[in-house]
C-alpha cells in the first residue's frame, strides 16, 4: 500500500510517502524536510506563536497539494513535544483542521519512542537484534532498550536540542559556563534512564533523527546530504569529541562553513552533540551507529501493521 506520514517536530517537519509491504519492503516515493521551529520558546512560555505555527501551517498546505500527486491510501500525521506540552494546542489542531481538512494525533513520549523503534528496526542490517536506540528530538528525547524476545523498555526525556540550547547555552560561541550547565541538565536526565534500564552492556547504540544524521555527515565532511552514506554510518566516540571541540570554539555562523551542517542547525548542532556525548560515555558506548530510519519511517510501517488483514506483524 501507499502511505504518507508527517512528523511534525519541534524542530523540524518532515514527510514522507513510500510503498509499503510488510514485512520487508519500503520503497520512498518522495520525501521532504523543513526546519520550521514550531518549538521556538514554548519550553519558556509553553504557547506555540502565531509565527510558528503560520510556517508549519504554510508548509503543510504545500504537502498537501504535492501529495494530491501520489494517490497515497493512507495518511499518518503525528506531532510530538512542542504540541503536546503547549498550552495553546487546540487551537494548533483547529488552524491545521480548517485550512488542510487534516486531523493530527499528538504522541505521548512512550508512543513516540515505540513508532520510532519500528522506523529503526526496519532499517537495521538483519545480524542486530538487541539495541539501545536513541532519538535526539528538539523537545524531547527518546530511548529505547530493544532485545529479542522481549518487550521493548522506552523512556522520553524533558531533553532536547532546542529545550536546551535556549535553557542553558546563551553565549556565542558558548562559554564554559554554558557548558558544564549543559552537562548538568544531561546527567540528571540520564540517571532515569539508568534507573529505568538498569546495566546495559555489550549492545549496540543506534541513533536516529536530524542531531546524529548530521554529526555523520559532518563526520564524511559531505557537501551534500547523502542518505546512503550516513544510514548505518558507526560513528565513533573520539569523533563526537572532535566534532564537539570544533563545534563549541565557533559562532553560529562560523559553524555553517563547516562541511555536512545545513543551514539552520547551526545553533542547536552543539546542544545535540553534547547529549550524544553524554550518553555515548554514560552508557560506555564507543560508537553510535547511524540510522537514517527513524519516527517518520516508523509512522508508515505503523500504518501498514494496522491495514495487515492476514494477521501478519512485524
Amino acid at each position: 500500500m501507499r502511505v504518507a506520514g508527517i512528523d511534525i517536530g519541534t524542530l523540524t517537519c518532515r514527510l514522507l510517502v513510500a510503498d509499503v509491504k510488510l514485512p520487508d519492503v519500503f520503497k520512498e516515493i518522495n520525501a521532504d524536510r523543513r526546519i520550521l521551529r514550531l518549538g521556538e520558546g514554548v519550553d519558556q512560555h509553553k504557547r506555540l506563536s502565531e509565527e510558528a505555527m503560520d510556517r508549519v501551517v504554510g508548509v503543510l498546505k504545500e504537502w498537501k497539494v504535492c501529495m494530491a500527486k501520489f494517490e497515497v491510501d493512507a495518511l499518518a500525521i503525528v506531532a510530538t513535544s512542542a504540541v503536546r506540552e503547549s498550552e495553546n494546542q487546540q487551537e494548533f489542531l483547529l488552524r491545521v483542521k480548517q485550512e488542510t481538512g487534516w486531523d493530527i494525533e499528538i504522541l505521548t513520549g512512550e508512543e513516540e519512542a515505540r513508532r520510532t523503534l519500528l522506523g529503526i528496526r526496519f532499517g537495521l542490517p538483519e545480524a542486530i537484534t538487541d539495541l539501545l536506540g536513541l532519538d535526539i528530538g528538539g523537545g524531547s528525547t527518546e530511548c529505547i532498550l530493544a532485545r529479542k524476545g522481549q518487550s521493548p523498555k522506552v523512556i522520553s526525556l524533558d531533553l532536547g536540542v532546542v529545550r536546551l540550547l535556549e535553557r542553558v547555552f546563551h553565549h556565542d560561541p558558548p562559554t564554559r559556563d554554558d557548558l558544564q550547565h549543559a552537562e548538568t541538565c544531561i546527567d540528571a536526565q540520564l540517571a532515569k534512564v539508568v534507573q529505568a534500564f538498569g546495566a546495559v552492556s555489550n549492545i549496540p547504540l543506534v541513533g536516529t533523527a536530524g542531531t546524529v544524521t548530521t554529526l555523520a555527515a559532518m563526520a564524511q565532511r559531505l557537501t551534500h546530504y547523502d542518505r546512503t552514506r550516513v544510514h548505518n554510518y558507526e560513528l565513533p566516540l573520539a569523533t563526537v569529541k572532535g566534532l564537539e571541540k570544533d563545534l563549541l570554539g565557533k559562532t553560529g555562523v562560523e559553524r555553517l562553513k563547516m562541511p555536512g551542517l545545513e543551514p539552520g542547525r547551526e545553533y542547536v548542532i552543539v546542544a545535540g552533540t553534547v547529549i550524544l556525548r553524554r550518553i555515548m560515555e554514560t552508557f560506555g558506548c564507543d560508537t553510535c551507529l547511524v540510522s537514517d530510519y527513524g519516527l517518520r519511517e516508523g509512522l508508515l510501517v505503523h500504518v501498514a501493521m494496522e491495514n495487515v488483514e492476514d494477521g501478519q506483524r512485524l
